[in-house]
């Protein structure tokens, strides 16, 4: 089986000014922090992209875009299924004093919890106070499943992936810690940032040095490196694809490194006000996201 080639390195989907409409594009400066860029209000530019981001043969046209919002990089039509792998870093594992585990620990999120660059991480009225409710952070890295895959082997795992992003697990511990499946705790609308950058499997060949860091109000909390990850990508894809088709657009969440809040003494938890940034090397850049605490609404108020 032949790797994904595709002609763009660094996907990006975005409104442009000139249209007002939705497009995908390859940043013109190909070092861009796009990310960054965006929270920073600086402009980017990218060449459109005519086709899909999940269509191999899309051609990256000289046409020059100027970015008004920046989105995920796929839509939520075009992800199939949020697959995640939880506990699955050494350092991580470590730190909160569990077992590596004997095989990938699976959770699933819908695809309504998932927001773009920028967007902010709402925390629901269900997971308030966040003293209580302890809100966490998880900076990951991400793999986009580019062509349906079925029983792969470890050897043959890369060539199945279109690209790789980032993304930031929002967590909320209390629900998470209550019950042994994830997906409720993890899965609340509008608290997973997705983003910013798609790049393509051929411009990171080796997954497993990627670095990541995550910063919370200016201050690292997580600086790790996906050399630590307890399943590695080759047999993430080999172990979740057995007798299970893995469909182009299923989108895996890999994993968080140490320094999570929940551990710390006293606990770090995620509150009304604070900024978050990701960062995932490889190209793919930053995420920068504030957080919001839901209030009701006026006419909610209005009843009481």
């Amino acid at each position: 089986m032949a790797p994904i080639k595709t002609q763009w390195t660094r996907l990006i989907r975005f409104v442009a000014n000139e249209t007002a409409q939705v497009h995908i594009g390859q940043p013109v400066d190909g070092n861009l922090d796009v990310g960054l860029a965006a929270h920073h209000g600086k402009p980017i530019q990218a060449y459109e992209i005519i086709g899909s981001a999940l269509d191999a043969s899309a051609q990256v046209t000289s046409k020059i875009l100027t970015v008004k919002t920046l989105l995920t990089p796929l839509s939520q039509e075009e992800i199939k299924v949020v697959r995640c792998l939880g506990l699955n870093y050494s350092d991580h594992a470590a730190e909160a004093g569990l077992p590596k585990p004997a095989f990938p620990v699976l959770f699933y999120k819908p695809v309504t919890s998932l927001i773009g660059p920028l967007a902010p991480v709402v925390i629901p009225k269900v997971a308030q106070p966040p003293q209580e409710h302890l809100p966490d952070y998880e900076v990951e890295l991400v793999i986009v499943i580019g062509k349906a895959a079925r029983d792969v082997s470890e050897a043959d795992a890369l060539d199945y992936i279109l690209g790789y992003t980032g993304a930031n697990d929002v967590s909320f511990r209390k629900h998470q810690m209550a019950v042994s499946q994830w997906g409720f705790s993890k899965g609340f609308d509008n608290t997973n940032p997705l983003g910013p950058c798609l790049v393509s499997s051929t411009t990171i060949p080796d997954p497993q040095k990627v670095l990541l860091k995550c910063t919370v109000n200016g201050n690292v909390v997580q600086d790790g490196t996906t050399a630590e990850q307890i399943f590695n990508v080759r047999q993430t894809i080999a172990f979740l694809s057995q007798g299970t088709t893995l469909l182009p657009g299923t989108i895996i969440l890999t994993g968080t490194p140490k320094g999570v809040g929940f551990v710390k003494k006293p606990a770090a938890y995620l509150k009304d006000g604070d900024k978050m940034s990701v960062w995932v090397g490889g190209g793919i850049g930053t995420l920068v996201n504030d957080v919001k605490e839901e209030r009701p609404n006026a006419t909610m108020l209005a009843k009481l």
